[in-house]
């Protein structure tokens, strides 16, 4: 599995933050092309609100045109693989436009368990005690953190490997799973500083 493309660009990453954004570039990342019809069923919003979305998500890169259908127009991700969104300290701006999109998927994130839980009386049993929600505190260093951070994310790609991409490498039974973590020190109070 390639490394996931590393954005640190303040516009690019504001493109993203924008829910009908993150669904769409979610949506395409499952699927190998769709229309803007396609992803207006897949996500729930208009056809013309998907299409100014697309076309804005081409415009920063994140998605192309996928060859046509006849006379269907189709998008794939370019961003198959995923994407980091790291700051840099030489790219102004970096930083708060990856706080604010964080902010909004750490939301997203959020929505998506809090719907899974109000399911989960109907959910079958097996799937209810592979499932986890917890949380650590513990003391590490920046180093420590930061290869915590790159150990979780190799965890990840083992599991994501091609199955996305390749439904016959999805085993019998298998359900699209999410994993949403985050390993972020303590905010600091202006007494600590």
């Amino acid at each position: 599995m390639r490394q996931p493309e590393s954005i640190n660009n303040p516009e690019r990453i504001r493109a993203l933050a924008h829910p009908i954004r993150l669904a769409l570039l979610d949506h395409l990342q499952r699927v190998e092309d769709a229309t803007a019809t396609q992803c207006a069923e897949a996500i729930g919003e208009s056809v013309a609100s998907c299409s100014f979305h697309l076309h804005t998500l081409a415009r920063y890169g994140f998605i192309e045109p996928a060859p046509r259908r006849g006379r269907e127009r189709p998008w794939r991700s370019t961003v198959a693989d995923g994407y980091a969104v790291r700051p840099s300290d030489e790219v102004p701006g970096s930083r708060h436009a990856v706080a604010e999109l964080a902010s909004m998927q750490v939301m997203r994130q959020a929505e998506r368990v809090r719907a899974y839980l109000a399911t989960i009386a109907d959910e079958d049993d097996a799937w209810v005690q592979a499932s986890l929600v917890t949380s650590s505190t513990f003391w590490a260093t920046a180093e420590e953190t930061a290869r915590l951070s790159q150990h979780l994310q190799e965890v990840a790609a083992e599991w994501f490997g091609g199955r996305d991409a390749d439904p016959t490498a999805r085993p019998e039974g298998a359900r699209r799973v999410q994993l949403f973590a985050t390993v972020n020190p303590e905010p600091t109070t202006k007494e600590a500083r």
